[in-house]
């Protein structure tokens, strides 16, 4: 598991060192966030009212085919950021918040002064 706050309630880079599994895990998670298709999907899907949206209601937002939109979303999924049913003819998908609380609670620096804008 990863380090933890004082809590024990989120884990935290600075608590402990990564191992090579949890490095492993986490990197999946940022290599499917370092695309800014899927962080506008991500962002698209986290923010709609209701919790879910359609994959009819994606595709226009992107000048990309659907089976390359369908691709990002796949790789979201594989990710664990977001999860979909299939209902008829449609897709609809929605986050899955325990993924991004848990990428929030690694890069979370606590029992450390704030660092000023422009410094490590």
């Amino acid at each position: 598991m990863l380090g933890q706050d004082e809590s024990g309630c989120c884990p935290t880079l600075p608590a402990a060192p990564l191992d090579e599994e949890q490095a492993v895990e986490l990197a999946k998670v940022f290599k499917a966030l370092g695309d800014p298709v899927r962080l506008r999907l991500l962002s698209m899907i986290a923010s709609r009212e209701g919790g879910e949206i359609c994959v009819c209601d994606l595709t226009p937002a992107f000048d990309l085919s659907q089976p390359t939109i369908s691709h990002h979303l796949k790789l979201l999924r594989q990710a664990g950021l977001i999860d979909c049913e299939r209902r008829g003819t449609w897709v609809y998908y929605w986050l899955l918040p325990g993924t991004i609380d848990k990428l929030a609670g690694v890069l979370t620096r606590t029992g450390q002064p704030a660092a000023s804008e422009g410094s490590p």
